[in-house]
């Protein structure tokens, strides 16, 4: 591995932020918008069955998937974060330790991850808060699913490793590929074999399969920065302590959400599988909100770490700003958008008219926060960016657990089904102001000792 800057390393450090935003947030809000393409796609051809069980049980299945993209985070954002502090300090014997550790301990993980699924897969289901009608497509999915896990983790680590040196290009095609084979395959297993919620897992992972022969050509032939060499893994502190100390607080984040995710899933039960089917189609559309508004914000993330871990620290402010600027300008533009079309795009996946008047209530609350929402999310971020993992862990434990969960039963108490279609959005502005609390009291911290200069 040669020693110099790549040209990609001398755009973290000095391109202009147009141009650092267009190399960076564009791919990235492409791969978030992805993983939105990936659940929507699901849930649109099995709509297409008109059965509201099968779409139910693909949202009941979702906490098991997101607890998997959990563990990925752990090691695709601590590895990608660690690499990028490594590059800034020039430490490249341990930019391929990070590497390597990252993508081997991902299909090591998935396959650890699918077997506990399969060994345990009926009282899983149980804690999902399945009924008689939805058990048997809840766990016809997440066979395939547990199946195909170490795919699905090695597709879930690798493209955030690769944005480290700002590999975000590739990363996206990677990303796409896999979109593309999903939304070619899913009409076909799902409608024309009629294989229903199986279809639609083996879909997902064959997508998967497909991006994962693109990251392995990748890393092979063109990725400079990373290592694939078997040797080059090593379980010594200073190795596993960055990665997994890095990449927790969005871990946690993730793991938390698919937990309060089955909790709010079996108080909506209590409304029927119609009230599940409204919340899914709408947190769906809401993810077009904030996996733009993450993409804006992650993308950043190796210019961030590289910048604060090089000590360019009037470049970081200004990365910081601009990019908070941009967050909010992109959540408020959509957020109107959906609102403006929320029946229309509702309607898309099912037209049943107590699905529209529960789905428009869900919609209203997931893009309400959508101007906000960069303010949480790069807040977050920087925590995470800047090696500040104890504060962002604070974060993630109260958006996702400490205070969503308990909010969770005492709105339904008060509110009934409103107050569970509520209860994360409130959830989400407390959060934020724990958040950037955290971050003005580092930066006036930092200023104060003389570091922003």
């Amino acid at each position: 591995m040669q020693n110099q800057p790549s040209a990609n390393e001398e755009a973290l450090r000095s391109a202009p932020f147009g141009q650092l935003a267009r190399k960076l947030c564009i791919p990235a809000i492409l791969i978030m918008l992805v993983t939105v393409i990936y659940h929507m796609a699901d849930v649109l051809f099995i709509s297409k069955t008109g059965d509201p069980n099968k779409v139910a049980a693909v949202s009941l299945a979702s906490p098991v998937f997101t607890v998997l993209s959990g563990l990925g985070v752990l090691l695709g954002t601590g590895g990608c974060t660690a690499v990028s502090l490594a590059l800034g300090k020039g430490e490249r014997d341990k930019v391929r330790a990070y590497s390597a550790l990252c993508i081997y301990g991902s299909v090591a993980v998935g396959l650890a991850f699918g077997a506990a699924v399969l060994a345990f897969l009926p009282v899983i289901c149980s804690w999902l808060g399945t009924d008689e009608a939805t058990l048997g497509f809840t766990m016809d999915y997440l066979r395939v699913i547990a199946l195909g896990a170490p795919v699905i983790l090695f597709c879930n680590v690798v493209p955030s490793l690769v944005r480290a040196d700002g590999s975000t290009v590739n990363s996206m095609i990677g990303n796409m590929i896999g979109t593309v084979g999903n939304l070619v395959l899913d009409p076909i297993l799902i409608l024309a074999l009629n294989w229903g919620v199986t279809g639609a897992a083996i879909a997902t992972v064959l997508g998967n399969v497909f991006s994962m022969v693109y990251f392995i050509w990748f890393i092979t032939h063109k990725g400079r920065t990373y290592a694939a060499a078997p040797k080059h893994i090593s379980l010594r502190g200073e190795i596993l302590k960055p990665v997994f100390t890095l990449g927790l607080p969005m871990s946690v984040s993730t793991i938390l959400s698919s937990i309060s995710g089955a909790v709010c899933n079996n108080l909506m039960m209590q409304y029927g599988a119609v009230a599940v089917s409204a919340s899914s189609v709408a947190s769906r559309v809401g993810m077009i909100i904030s996996m733009t508004v993450m993409g804006i914000c992650i993308g950043m993330q190796p210019a961030i770490s590289y910048n604060y871990s090089a000590n360019h620290r009037k470049r970081l402010t200004e990365i910081l700003w601009k990019t908070c600027a941009l967050a909010f300008a992109v959540g408020t533009a959509l957020a109107l958008v959906c609102l403006i079309f929320r029946d229309q795009v509702i309607s898309i996946f099912l037209s049943d008219p107590e699905v529209l008047r529960i789905g428009r209530v869900c919609l209203l609350a997931s893009v309400i926060i959508g101007p906000v929402y960069g303010f949480y999310q790069l807040s977050t971020t920087y925590l995470q960016a800047t090696g500040k993992a104890k504060k962002a862990i604070i974060v993630s434990l109260l958006e996702k657990g400490l205070i969503y969960i308990p909010l969770l039963f005492i709105a339904h108490a008060l509110f009934g089904l409103y107050g569970v279609i509520f209860s994360g959005t409130v959830t989400t502005v407390l959060s934020m102001a724990v958040s950037l609390y955290f971050c003005y009291h580092i930066y006036r911290k930092e200023l104060s000792e003389g570091e922003y200069v």
